[in-house]
């Protein structure tokens, strides 16, 4: 699908963005990958390193705050996969205003740039923290996938199509709690929140490979979610610092105890195959075909969340799962 094709990655520079240049570069043959993100500098890196030295690979300074900036973009793009985001919840809860234009106000700026430059296909990336949202972050992100879902009413004759690819916290992403659990680990002692709590586990290559077969099979409207593993946080700073202590500190501003990825409000639109849920969307004003899946209905009430998921994984489980990572990280 991406034979000759030309591919616009916002928050290209980031670790879903790289790593996803990454994939596309080496097995695929696009006629042009375009990296959006506002940080020259890490365009600048990003540049530098040789497993990115392809003359395929565009760079591109902008923000998708700025919607002339993203047309301009996006001209003669074929595929728009949209990775932008702020994402730190803490950083949410004090700075609603600096979320809202990105995540909410960004996504309005991708559906329009994409409409006016008649883009063919657009996936959008969310998070559990859009279901049933507690916090800012998972908020603005449900107004994004909100956003993506009904960008496909306002295409007409112009066939730009919009889906949403919506998983758990990724193994090592920026920001993230590993990494933190790695360089505690150093000290003998791991902060976290509650040992209890759980998460969904997805690696960085399994959401690139997901996203791209998801935009292959897209139609418009869906939200795609992968089957994952899921585990405690107490575990998994057993894990990776077994001998360490661990220290409880209790939930931080907007943190939920366990997350989902399908509601139980949405059961009854949602489709199960082997490897993934799919969320067709409720109210389609666009020619949307229902029936276009194979798998089966869920049961009625039926909710995907990280505390009641069949594959909850313990210790030795979750230390296999991270170690590709772990080993990456110790060898930086």
């Amino acid at each position: 699908m991406l034979e000759g094709k030309t591919i616009l990655i916002t928050g290209g520079t980031g670790s879903f963005g790289k790593s996803c240049c990454r994939e596309i570069l080496e097995n695929h043959n696009p006629s042009k990958v375009i990296v959006f993100s506002r940080d020259e500098l890490k365009q600048s890196e990003m540049a530098a390193s040789p497993e990115f030295n392809s003359k395929k690979l565009r760079f591109f300074l902008g923000d998708v705050r700025d919607k002339d900036r993203l047309k301009l973009a996006m001209t003669d793009v074929d595929i728009v996969i949209h990775a932008a985001a702020l994402k730190q919840v803490p950083a949410a809860e004090y700075n609603p205003h600096e979320f809202i234009k990105t995540n909410i106000n960004g996504a309005m700026n991708v559906v329009e740039a994409s409409l006016d430059q008649g883009v063919k296909r657009v996936i959008a990336l969310s998070t559990d923290k859009a279901v049933n949202p507690i916090n800012l972050y998972g908020a603005t992100k449900l107004c994004s996938d909100k956003i993506f879902i009904a960008g496909n009413s306002y295409s007409g004759r112009r066939k730009t199509r919009y889906s949403v690819v919506r998983y758990g916290n990724v193994v090592g992403s920026r920001g993230s709690v590993i990494p933190l659990f790695l360089k505690q680990k150093e000290e003998g002692k791991l902060t976290i929140t509650k040992s209890e709590m759980t998460r969904f586990l997805i690696t960085l290559n399994e959401g690139v490979n997901f996203v791209l077969q998801s935009l292959e099979d897209m139609s418009g409207g869906e939200i795609f979610i992968p089957k994952m593993p899921s585990c405690t946080i107490g575990d998994l700073a057993t894990a990776i610092a077994p001998e360490a202590k661990i220290v409880d500190i209790g939930l931080r501003p907007g943190e939920k105890m366990h997350e989902g990825l399908v509601p139980s409000d949405e059961w009854s639109y949602t489709i199960e195959q082997k490897n993934r849920f799919i969320i067709e969307p409720a109210n389609a004003s666009w020619n949307y075909k229902r029936g276009r899946y194979k798998g089966s209905t869920v049961p009625e009430r039926f909710s995907y969340d990280s505390e009641n998921n069949a594959q909850r994984i313990n210790v030795e489980q979750i230390r296999n799962y991270i170690s590709s990572f772990i080993d990456e990280f110790n060898q930086i």
